[in-house]
């Protein structure tokens, strides 16, 4: 015999639901989705991560960290200044990354620590 994972009526907290259905029609959860849609690609996730490891990168040495091109990583890079997750300032021929602030670093170091203990339960 297998357990269900659902319910077996439609509602047990009536005001809870209403209560946390007007907050979350109050909330932005679209713009949220697209962040972390942003920071779903495994490379993203990886120049987000070496951006919170140093506090401002060139594109090139990106390139290199991520083993990729550097129009790959110019190509993520945008991506994530586009999601207002990292800002650039150019500097001759050079293009400098860092991320847009310290609430970006923290969302990539807390689902990485989260990471890291789901592996660690198994």
């Amino acid at each position: 015999m297998t357990e269900k994972d659902t319910c077996e009526i439609t509602c047990y907290d009536s005001d809870k639901v209403n209560r946390v259905k007007m907050e979350l029609n109050q909330q932005n959860t679209n713009g949220v989705a697209k962040i972390y849609k942003a920071l779903a690609d495994d490379t993203r996730i990886k120049v987000a991560y070496a951006l919170c490891m140093e506090e401002e990168l060139c594109v090139c040495d990106v390139a290199n960290i991520i083993g990729s091109t550097t129009a790959t990583a110019s190509h993520h890079l945008r991506l994530l200044r586009n999601m207002g997750l990292a800002k650039y300032r150019k500097e001759g021929k050079l293009v400098f990354y860092s991320l847009d602030d310290d609430h970006v670093k923290q969302l990539v170091q807390i689902a990485l620590a989260h990471s890291k203990e789901v592996a660690l339960r198994g």
